[in-house]
């Protein structure tokens, strides 16, 4: 049992590292886009005809930095992406999860692929679908760090709560409403088109978080169960969407309106990037939440056939 568990825990730390790894990588992509940097390395899979591990540190300036920068981080993923695969394979026993893993390898290297032709077909299009990807990617691998905690694999401590499948339901709406909503956030971003669409989907996404945060403290005061598997990550979504509300304002005045002269370039980019990278954390926590949402809601067989039996003997 020890040396399952080591296992098993080896899996998940491969996980968490790739996950650790594709944050910083969703972030300079943000800075690549804000800076306009994403054609400052005009040909791919070389940079400036080098191989792109052997480009010269000294000639990284500029959109250089954030371009060349954002291509080692991708193969830093995809390394570990593909260790992670092979972890996933020799290890676990759960066939769903293997192929999981192989999934998130084949949603890599395509990944590497759109990127590399936005660069030779100069296509706003591919550009939007790759930073969808991102999105989807990520959030991806963070469930697989969940499916692989160990934790995961034993039975919840606390009582289910009486409410939950309402709250597993808010939880599964939500999290698709963040997507789209980052969806709609790479289209701004990248054609300048659509903000109408993007601001509805914030107002829905605020509602929603609204209503997950009634559902969890109702059900904590009326049948006093303390969840907090589920009540942190609702804090945190809800932290979350006030840092992301502000930023997004902040990145909307300093663009658009007369304080576009009265701040640096720096901090333009500098909202507009955190604001990419928090809808990021905000669509990962939502989906946390509803994986724990299905995870306390998974009674055990023996805990299960224990209730019959018991109701049984009562009649």
């Amino acid at each position: 049992m020890k040396t399952a568990q080591r296992q098993h825990s080896w899996v998940h730390l491969v996980a968490l590292l790739t996950v650790l790894a594709t944050f910083p990588l969703l972030f300079v992509g943000g800075l690549v886009t804000s800076t306009g940097s994403a054609l400052a390395v005009p040909d791919w899979p070389t940079t400036f005809g080098h191989n792109m591990f052997l480009f010269p540190w000294s000639r990284m300036v500029g959109g250089i930095l954030y371009e060349h920068s954002h291509r080692l981080l991708g193969a830093l993923v995809g390394c570990l992406t593909i260790l992670l695969c092979l972890g996933l394979w020799l290890r676990e026993t759960r066939p769903w999860l293997r192929w999981l893993g192989t999934v998130a390898l084949a949603a890599v290297m395509l990944q590497g692929v759109l990127g590399g032709l936005r660069v030779i077909l100069l296509q706003h299009t591919l550009a939007i679908v790759h930073a969808c990807l991102a999105q989807a990617f990520f959030a991806l691998l963070v469930g697989i760090a969940c499916f692989t905690a160990p934790q995961h694999d034993t039975s919840p401590t606390e009582p289910e709560a009486p409410d939950l499948g309402r709250l597993r339901g808010l939880c599964v709406v939500t999290t698709a409403l963040i997507y789209v909503q980052v969806v709609f956030g790479a289209i701004v971003r990248h054609t300048g088109i659509r903000l109408d669409a993007h601001l509805l989907l914030a107002g829905l996404v605020a509602l929603h978080i609204l209503a997950l945060n009634m559902s969890v403290w109702m059900s904590v005061w009326r049948h006093h169960v303390e969840q907090s598997a589920i009540v942190r990550p609702v804090m945190l979504l809800s932290v979350l969407l006030m840092v992301q509300l502000s930023l997004g304002l902040g990145a909307y005045l300093v663009k658009s309106t007369a304080l576009t002269s009265m701040v640096t370039s720096f901090a333009r980019i500098g909202l507009t990037t955190t604001h990419l990278a928090v809808g990021s954390l905000m669509l990962v926590t939502s989906l946390v939440l509803t994986l724990r949402t299905y995870h306390l809601g998974a009674a055990p067989r023996p805990d299960l056939a224990r209730r019959v039996l018991s109701q049984q003997v009562s009649l």
